[in-house]
């Protein structure tokens, strides 16, 4: 799974049976910092609830394809969620006395 933004809408007139309903949202893929990190890619849309500006977790391969209502349909990613927050603070404080207890204890 990689983090994406949504910047666009792809419209398509027809559609390979398996698909059809189903939305097409232009991704730009995102780094750790979630900075922009490669070319924009098509994605269909396994919420149907993405729109324009959001933050989402997107899937490729084979699995893009197990999201989508009807499995086996030719698609390379799909949206599989959308982010409504990042933590990025560490699981753990090193320097936390508590931390420090377990760590340093001699026995």
């Amino acid at each position: 799974m990689k983090f994406a933004r949504v910047v666009g809408n792809l419209v398509a007139s027809q559609k390979v049976k398996g698909l059809e309903g189903v939305k097409m949202l232009m991704v730009q893929p995102l780094n750790a910092q979630r900075q922009p990190d490669g070319e924009i890619y098509v994605a269909a849309d396994a919420t149907n609830q993405a729109g324009m500006g959001e933050l989402v977790f997107v899937i490729a391969s084979k699995e893009a394809a197990f999201a989508l209502p009807v499995s086996f349909v030719p698609v390379d990613a799909s949206i599989v969620g959308i982010v409504d927050d990042v933590d990025d603070r560490p699981l753990y404080d090193a320097d936390s006395v508590a931390w420090k207890v377990f760590v340093g204890a001699k026995g």
